[in-house]
């Protein structure tokens, strides 16, 4: 099974507090069950098996969206397999 790692970034940005849609988007990344997560006020990383990565990129733009975010860039890549 292959590996995938998701970078990805919320908007609008608030410097002052964190907006609703960043919550959600560190609670729905941090509960999908991946590995080397790396969460951060201005970008976010997470690396899992690829199905989980794929739940939880679908989960991250359903949520994010329905919380008030007006962008969500994401960038997925192909990092190895299972066992690597």
């Amino acid at each position: 099974m292959e590996r995938l790692r998701v970078e990805f970034t919320t908007e609008p940005f608030d410097l002052d507090e964190a907006p609703a849609h960043a919550v959600v988007a560190r609670e729905v990344i941090q509960g999908a069950g991946l590995d080397a997560v790396d969460v951060g006020p201005f970008g976010n990383t997470a690396e899992g098996r690829a199905e989980a990565v794929l739940s939880a990129v679908d989960a991250l733009l359903r949520r994010t969206l329905e919380a008030g975010a007006t962008r969500v860039s994401l960038q997925v890549n192909v990092i190895g397999k299972g066992g690597e």
